[in-house]
């Protein structure tokens, strides 16, 4: 508990910059359809340019995630947090000052290019930041309530939005991010990136071993990596995530979730608009009920579960709920019933902090940055593949030329994606090493 304290005012940064964040989610899908189709719930146009967005995002923070992790252990967490939170203000600054079509598309293109440097990087530097801070034993703990405080910031901001004006909620997004933006720079402390004892968990329990040490006795190899210098390509990451049998096998499970939870991201509010006619006001009740739930089971149930049942299972049976989650929305026959399925998200969110902590073992304390920015950047890159699978079966299967009736088509194939990785993670356990090195052998040559 007193290292969770001493964490108190990166909470209060990450509480403040997802409240931002997210309190617009409500009301970007109808700006966006009002902007491109007026008087519309249906838009193809609309759909395609999230899914564009959601490419070059995605492409952009495959390139610059794992290169700001690898500078914050060089030049430490706080100077490069630094750059999302302040970039994260610009877009919706833009959209409090005016909300025509003109202006949202200057704001599309601004929020597509911020997010590069947004999106990847604060989970990224945010997870380092913890690692040098708290040992293994309370690491995955940690991790949770980093989340749960992000998703209080989630609920907060949800819940802020149910009731103001859509004016209004663009100017309080982009006041809360210059507020954010301020406390980080001067409250937050630096950290000495494993130079003292806080990353390495006290004489209890077992160092990191560093990626760039001698090969152990446990059979991983681990090469020694040159320092990323420059701008990571890809195969700077699939050299890193080669040096240890559990970041391979980490990094495919997580491509796969990645390339599920994206391809839900991008489809289900334009699915729930065309099926049920959700507008700003039920998206925030959905939303609400979604940050509620993570925010409990992160701040509370996982921190109960981690010493009886242990990261693995955490990690298994949030998948398994994830499939069932998505499954859910895609055959959902009335309006409550995709508030039903965002209940499944108390188990949901057990994965990222699960799969942080064990990849956060695997390295040394000053090697934090990197090894979360690449994780990061494989996510990132399961997002560029994801709108290029998904999105045009989004916008077929919601309009008029479908080939069939079902409009939650494409949301039931993002849930194949999803049982992949869970099925993944049960076969990973028992599989040789040589499995683990092909599928990221594989995600390579996909790329």
């Amino acid at each position: 508990m007193k290292d969770i304290r001493e964490l108190g005012h990166l909470f209060a940064c990450a509480f403040l910059f997802h409240f931002s964040s997210f309190m617009v989610i409500p009301s970007i899908t109808d700006i966006t359809v009002e902007a491109l189709c007026p008087g519309r719930d249906r838009c193809s146009l609309a759909i395609y340019l999230s899914g564009f967005q959601q490419v070059i995002t995605g492409l952009g923070t495959l390139m610059v995630t794992p290169l700001i992790g690898n500078l914050s252990d060089r030049y430490g967490r706080k100077a490069l947090l630094t750059l999302p939170m302040t970039t994260a203000i610009i877009p919706s600054a833009i959209l409090a000052y005016d909300r025509s079509r003109a202006y949202f598309y200057i704001y599309f293109i601004v929020k597509t290019f911020t997010g590069m440097f947004c999106e990847g990087n604060m989970q990224c530097l945010s997870l380092a930041y913890v690692a040098d801070k708290v040992g293994e034993r309370r690491r995955a703990s940690a991790f949770g309530v980093l989340s749960g405080v992000s998703a209080a910031g989630f609920v907060s901001g949800t819940v802020f939005a149910r009731f103001l004006s859509t004016s209004s909620t663009f100017q309080v997004s982009a006041t809360v991010a210059v507020v954010a933006a301020a406390y980080m720079r001067l409250f937050l402390a630096e950290t000495d990136r494993g130079g003292g004892c806080g990353g390495c968990g006290g004489e209890d329990e077992e160092a990191s071993r560093p990626l760039c040490s001698p090969p152990s006795s446990d059979g991983e190899s681990s090469p020694r990596l040159p320092a990323l210098r420059k701008l990571p390509s890809l195969e700077n990451m699939i050299s890193i995530l080669r040096t240890s049998n559990t970041l391979s096998r980490a990094a495919a499970v997580v491509f796969f979730n990645s390339l599920a939870e994206s391809g839900l991201q991008g489809a289900i509010l334009y699915y729930l608009k065309a099926q049920f006619q959700f507008s700003k006001d039920q998206f925030a009740d959905l939303l609400l009920i979604l940050g509620i739930a993570g925010a409990f089971s992160q701040l509370f149930l996982m921190h109960l579960l981690i010493p009886t049942l242990g990261e693995e299972k955490l990690l298994n049976i949030g998948l398994l709920a994830s499939c069932a989650h998505i499954f859910l929305y895609s055959i959902a026959w009335s309006y409550w019933v995709p508030y039903l399925a965002a209940v499944f998200v108390v188990l949901t969110v057990f994965m990222q902090p699960c799969i942080r902590s064990i990849v956060s073992k695997k390295v040394g304390p000053s090697e934090q940055g990197m090894a979360q920015g690449c994780i990061t950047g494989v996510s990132s890159f399961a997002t560029i593949v994801s709108p290029l699978v998904f999105t045009p079966l989004t916008a077929w299967f919601l309009s008029e030329d479908a080939p069939f009736k079902f409009k939650g088509f494409s949301i039931m194939c993002v849930g194949f994606a999803s049982l992949i990785a869970f099925m993944l993670s049960i076969m990973m356990r028992a599989a040789p090493p040589s499995t683990s090195q092909k599928l990221v052998n594989a995600i390579h040559v996909l790329a």
